[in-house]
């Protein structure tokens, strides 16, 4: 069957808040382990009051602690934002309270406005530009200490924590394949170079200690439910969170509109971006998952979906799920 895992923003529906989206997410994520997903990961974003996830680890603990066997992590982590050891402990406490169960996805981004990004970083001069060398320390704090070593991530050094590098672009396709680390493709809402950066992993890939041959794992969009009007209708949540994000005027995520109109710049900005959306009852989501497959080739799939109502989030990974198991994964493992 599909590979499929679950990228949840912790999303804050109007009329709603933090705490409430913190306890959705333990709430989903406990339905995906028994749904049978692969992975669920959570999201570094700032300044942003329609999500919750802005502490990622700290609401990873959460989530580990009310589940036992799904693997947890970020996707991702923003590393320009932070010091690299101190991001080793916070994954390496979480390896150490959920052993064998962690994954650390790696980005450029700044996951948040300038401003944000400042009171973040105090200086924002070359944060990007060191990027691939932040990596490469990061991951050496995971390693074995050394006899004598003086520096030493506690917890973390030893510690079992999957790497992964995220991207939009082909800049991180490279770094991924020239590091031998997995792939994570933001296809859900930045398509364009999508194959591009596919192709251009899988060619370059180098074999590393962590990974033995390539492996992709593209974002997308679903929203399933009992028909393709209702789940329509779902989706003008997204669309106007999106559109509010891309004025400058982001909020918490709307209830859906059924009379949402959209002019022909807006539609044409939604239809590139969100390209990579599969809404639909099950048999349109069948054959919406199925071509997304054959088109990219993906190992894997990180499914997100920004519903307002929890209930019917649930609803539609359970959906997705079950037809899932209908359609074949020639590359899954």
């Amino acid at each position: 069957m599909a590979k499929l895992s679950v990228l949840d923003l912790s999303p804050i529906p109007e009329g709603s808040n933090a705490g409430d989206a913190l306890r959705n997410s333990a709430s989903l994520a406990q339905q995906a382990e028994r749904l049978g997903y692969t992975r669920y990961w959570m999201a570094e974003h700032h300044n942003m009051v329609g999500i919750a996830s802005a502490a990622t680890a700290v609401a990873l603990a959460h989530v580990g602690a009310a589940t036992r066997t799904i693997r947890i992590g970020a996707g991702g982590i923003m590393l320009p934002n932070h010091a690299p050891l101190m991001v080793a402990e916070q994954f390496g406490t979480l390896a150490a309270l959920h052993p064998g169960r962690i994954d650390l996805g790696l980005g450029r981004a700044p996951g948040s406005d300038q401003l944000a990004a400042r009171a973040l970083r105090r200086n924002l001069d070359g944060d990007v530009e060191d990027f691939p060398r932040d990596v490469v320390e990061l991951l050496n704090y995971f390693k074995p200490a050394e006899p004598g070593q003086r520096l030493v991530a506690v917890p973390g050094a030893g510690e079992s924590v999957e790497a992964w590098i995220l991207g939009s672009s082909t800049y991180g396709a490279q770094l991924a394949a020239m590091l031998g680390l997995p792939y994570a493709f933001a296809s859900h809402f930045a398509p364009a170079q999508m194959m591009d950066a596919v192709a251009i992993y899988r060619e370059r890939f180098r074999p590393s200690e962590r990974l033995a041959k390539p492996h992709v794992m593209l974002g997308v969009n679903v929203f399933a439910a009992g028909t393709d009007a209702e789940a329509r209708l779902l989706f003008t949540s997204l669309q106007q969170a999106f559109l509010n994000l891309r004025r400058g005027t982001p909020g918490k995520l709307p209830p859906p509109r059924a009379d949402m109109i959209l002019d022909p710049q807006a539609q044409a900005m939604l239809s590139h971006s969100l390209s990579c959306s599969i809404v639909g009852g099950p048999e349109t989501v069948k054959r919406g998952l199925a071509d997304f497959i054959a088109r990219t080739g993906a190992d894997e799939l990180m499914v997100t979906a920004q519903i307002h109502d929890h209930q019917a989030r649930l609803r539609s990974f359970a959906i997705l799920a079950e037809v899932a198991r209908d359609v074949p994964h020639s590359l899954a493992a």
